[in-house]
């Protein structure tokens, strides 16, 4: 079965930290762009960050920037979210995407998916 399989989330206070993993199974991420999505509810999707599929180019929204870190193990099939001082407008549910057409990143707003993951809940709050 093809799929991407996010875990890491959970309950964390603000100013915590929480490292999210998206696992993929049945397919290689070393061709894809990966980029993670949250969505709050009653709020559109958000692009939340990026990552070349060589890992060289990173992109991220304003509000995580210096926050938050993408990294990648394509050894390992897995592409990580670190995501520290957590803020509670952080809360949501965080996916994960296999990107087409994202050219390394630098049109990952409109790019394709390929395969998305079924998401993990992030909640901050004290």
């Amino acid at each position: 079965q093809l799929q991407l399989v996010e875990s890491g989330g959970g309950l964390v206070q603000p100013g915590g930290s929480l490292r999210l993993s998206c696992a993929a199974s049945g397919f290689t991420l070393d061709y894809y762009d990966i980029a993670w999505f949250r969505q709050a509810p009653g709020k559109e999707r958000e692009g939340v960050s990026c990552i070349s599929s060589s890992g060289s180019k990173t992109n991220y929204t304003e509000s995580v920037k210096g926050r938050f870190t993408i990294s990648r193990d394509n050894a390992k099939n897995t592409v990580y979210l670190q995501m520290n001082s957590l803020k509670p407008e952080d809360t949501a549910v965080y996916h994960c995407a296999a990107l087409r057409g994202s050219f390394g990143c630098s049109t990952w707003y409109t790019a394709h998916i390929d395969y998305w993951g079924q998401g993990t809940q992030v909640t901050v709050s004290s």
